[in-house]
């Protein structure tokens, strides 16, 4: 199958194999963990965009920072040793599954951001989980970066097809 005419996001890298059983190194480039699942419908595709192969995930577990993938049907190193440097991706039509108030990072990356009072503040450059809250950097033009916590309180509208977002600054938030 050739046809990567649909939008596709990448979730991880297969770096290497590992073992002679059919597992592969992942490097992880997805927001949602559970893409990674057991049970997860993943496209492999090769690095130069030739190849399209679907895979289903029906092992996962996570070893020195990588993750370890095992897919249906491939039960030995000889089978997945092909799949080396290839990113594991999936298809737009898998990305419906949001709740409201939830985004994809590169959604969000890249709109402009301005206050309810129609000031501008700068454009989002990237997306910090540090805990509870993700936190929004947003680049200002000559100064330093300003920190937004994606809260109900402070983020009032995302508008990803316009790349805006509109937020009700706190005291103290753009000092």
């Amino acid at each position: 199958m050739g046809d990567v005419s649909m939008e596709m996001f990448n979730v991880g890298k297969i770096v290497n194999t590992h073992g002679i059983k059919g597992e592969v190194k992942v490097i992880k480039i997805t927001d949602f963990d559970e893409r990674l699942e057991p049970g997860s419908k993943l496209f492999w595709v090769s690095s130069d965009e030739s190849d399209i192969i679907p895979l289903e995930v029906d092992g996962h577990r996570i070893h020195k920072n990588f993750h370890l993938l095992h897919f249906h049907g491939y039960s030995s190193i000889n089978d997945v040793e092909p799949l080396k440097e290839g990113m594991l991706k999936i298809s737009e039509d898998q990305l419906k599954t949001l709740d409201d108030g939830e985004y994809y990072y590169h959604e969000i990356i890249d709109c402009a951001v301005e206050t309810d009072a129609g000031e501008e503040i700068g454009i989002v450059k990237e997306i910090l989980s540090p805990g509870a809250n993700d936190i929004w950097v947003v680049k200002q033009g000559g100064q330093k970066d300003v920190l937004i916590p994606y809260i109900e309180d402070i983020v009032k509208q995302v508008d990803v097809e316009n790349k805006r977002i509109i937020i009700d600054p706190m005291e103290g938030l753009l000092d």
